[in-house]
């Protein structure tokens, strides 16, 4: 019987080693067909970083995971697109300064994969620049996936002045997604709040609120539905076979 992928967060982890997969690609082939733009809300440990690195696993045309999934066969694989990963799950941020550093950090381990140089110094124009950039080495509209969006804010929820200079420098790394929107093939951002409903992405009118997506919610509580009772079944019928 396969083994359950308890805290397992990377794609790649769970498919090569033999880990109990319950197929969401066709849910994530939907969004991906349906905007380009998205925001999605949900409590910690609910699988978004998963959804995240299965995502960006598809644009990288990592074709050979997908083996038996549903986007192994409706996904163009001909295509691959440069992908950005931002995730503020790491650590503490409690200054501007550490925020920004952590931004260039990131940043620059998106860059080096590509060969490429940041000249600027600025988190926000650093951003605009490797977008710019991945667009046009590749020749393919680049692909942003933000893990942990509101964290650096929720991090210093009890210290409201340095909430509010935290969210004040995410809004403007954040503004880069809609300035730079002729050089970008898909964005998701995650988080457990709904600040995107606030000020922090007053410039980005056009992002879609997955969580409010009742369609998809509905189809992956029913297909998760159906999918447990299968393992749970397996699981009586294999414990029958040892008695």
């Amino acid at each position: 019987m396969k083994k359950l992928p308890i805290g397992i967060q990377t794609f790649s982890n769970i498919i090569e080693n033999n880990y109990c997969y319950v197929d969401k690609t066709p849910l994530m082939a939907k969004l991906i067909n349906h905007g380009e733009y998205y925001f999605l809300s949900r409590p910690r440990r609910f699988g978004k970083s998963l959804l995240i690195d299965t995502i960006a696993e598809a644009f990288l045309g990592s074709r050979k995971l997908f083996k038996g999934l549903y986007l192994e066969n409706n996904w163009d694989w001909s295509k691959t697109y440069p992908v950005i990963r931002i995730d503020f799950a790491q650590g503490i941020l409690t200054s501007q300064q550490q925020l920004d550093a952590a931004i260039m950090d990131m940043l620059h381990v998106n860059s080096e994969p590509h060969g490429l140089s940041l000249n600027n110094t600025e988190t926000y124009l650093a951003f605009s620049e490797l977008i710019r950039k991945l667009h046009q080495q590749t020749g393919q509209r680049v692909v942003v996936l933000v893990d942990e969006y509101d964290k650096p804010i929720l991090d210093n929820i009890t210290d409201l002045e340095t909430a509010r200079i935290l969210r004040d420098g995410l809004r403007d790394f954040y503004s880069v997604l809609k300035a730079q929107g002729a050089h970008l093939k898909f964005v998701m951002l995650t988080g457990v709040s709904k600040f995107s409903k606030v000020s922090l992405f007053s410039g980005l009118n056009n992002l879609n609120d997955s969580a409010d997506a009742s369609k998809f919610i509905i189809n992956d509580i029913r297909g998760a539905e159906r999918h447990l009772k299968l393992f749970c079944r397996k699981i009586i019928i294999d414990t029958l076979q040892v008695f």
